[in-house]
């Protein structure tokens, strides 16, 4: 896998845990430039993590050498320009210092900054309510999954699709909530979701014709990093799938990582509109055979 001279813009990324990280680093591996946008109230604990060294062990590439980033900029994907920031979200403590964090302010930094980008990951999502049962969710809470988790990626491409030549990709991770029901999946996140792959679709013909860019989606399976633990059942959920799925052992965000770099890669050249499963097989199954039933 060669990505020498790529730009890859990975949005989602707060720490080195998670699919997003285990992305930029198989990206970096096959050599592509990192720029990364983190979630603007966790800023500053990003960065100085990287900079006190927390990260060092997890940056290590196969050549022994340190995974880097080009530029990491903050970005709240609920905004798409400034004036959407509500008041209350600009004086929160968390946003007070931060400036250029809506996704129209970011993309425009971008582009002034390197010229334009190869690679799109867009790795983030967040349901408010995500702990509730779909009946009980408020309007509010669902429409925020909603935004947070499926618009975003649409809103991102959007605005860096004219920054991004012929030839270029674009990646979101889904799951398979998104078309089975995962009870305490909730809050409006399993729409999110099912919202998502939907909208791989339709922006892999629309992002394909008007600018020659792939958009895909990766479902994955369950992975204990932090932002899953606040889902609350991460735990039984990877051990649902290690006693269920045809491959019986837990996901490592490393094979995300290689399915992720090789879609994003040239080599990937006719996929597009996918939504590829990296979960062991999970999807497969219509039986859960450590089913009490079935003993």
């Amino acid at each position: 896998m060669d990505l020498k001279g790529k730009k890859a813009f990975i949005a989602g990324i707060g720490d080195d845990q998670g699919y997003g990280w285990a992305i930029a680093k198989a990206l970096a591996e096959a050599g592509a430039e990192i720029i990364i946008g983190t979630w603007t109230p966790i800023l500053k604990i990003f960065t100085q993590s990287w900079s006190m060294g927390k990260f060092d062990e997890s940056r290590k590439l196969a050549s022994g050498k340190l995974m880097e980033y080009a530029k990491v900029y903050p970005l709240d994907a609920m905004f798409d320009k400034p004036e959407d920031v509500p008041q209350e979200i600009r004086e929160n403590k968390r946003y007070l210092d931060a400036s250029g964090y809506t996704v129209s302010e970011v993309v425009a930094a971008v582009v002034r900054d390197f010229g334009h980008i190869d690679i799109l990951v867009h790795s983030l999502a967040n349901g408010p309510e995500v702990k509730k049962p779909l009946l009980e969710t408020s309007r509010a809470g669902y429409l925020a999954a909603i935004s947070s988790s499926a618009y975003s990626f649409v809103s991102l491409l959007a605005h860096f699709g004219p920054h991004m030549p012929p030839g270029s990709a674009a990646l979101s991770l889904t799951y398979i909530a998104s078309e089975r029901a995962v009870p305490g999946y909730g809050g409006g996140m399993s729409s999110a979701k099912a919202a998502l792959e939907s909208d791989t679709r339709v922006l892999a013909w629309e992002a394909g014709r008007k600018w020659q860019i792939r958009v895909n989606t990766i479902s994955a399976g369950p992975l204990g990093s932090r932002a899953a633990k606040a889902i609350g059942f991460i735990g039984k959920m990877i051990e649902y799938s290690k006693a269920n799925a045809p491959l019986v052992k837990e996901m490592e965000a490393e094979e995300v990582g290689a399915s992720a770099a090789f879609l994003l890669s040239p080599k990937a050249s006719a996929i597009t509109g996918v939504t590829l499963y990296v979960d062991n097989g999970l999807h497969a199954m219509g039986l859960a055979v450590d089913s009490p039933t079935l003993i």
